[in-house]
């Protein structure tokens, strides 16, 4: 499973780019509606690709479900160490210039790139 869509979200995963796309509204109900998205996310860190990109500069919301899946993903990437990941957000988002920037701190090494 590399792709995930629905009418409100799509979550993608490129291994030729090594890079994560989430486009969208993510507003699913709980952390167990959040569990494919939780599972491309594991078996994209199992891949263990030596570069991996987040892009989430195309996604408009993500409730606190979503950020507690998206905090355990970073954590899982931390704790593979042998990974070097960026983040690239949007300036455009007021979420993610207050939300993500607070993720960030899970993973210090983690690069961000702001766009």
């Amino acid at each position: 499973m590399n792709e995930l869509k629905s009418d409100t979200y799509s979550i993608w995963y490129d291994a030729e780019a090594g890079t994560i796309y989430c486009k969208g509204t993510l507003r699913l109900r709980g952390i167990p509606d959040y569990q494919p998205v939780a599972q491309l996310f594991t078996q994209v860190i199992e891949k263990e690709p030596a570069n991996l990109t987040l892009d989430v500069t195309g996604l408009e919301f993500l409730n606190s479900s979503g950020i507690h899946v998206l905090s355990k993903f970073i954590i899982g990437v931390r704790q593979k160490k042998t990974i070097e990941m960026l983040m690239r957000c949007s300036n455009e988002i007021p979420w993610q210039g207050k939300s993500l920037k607070n993720v960030q701190r899970l993973m210090p090494a983690m690069q961000t790139e702001w766009v």
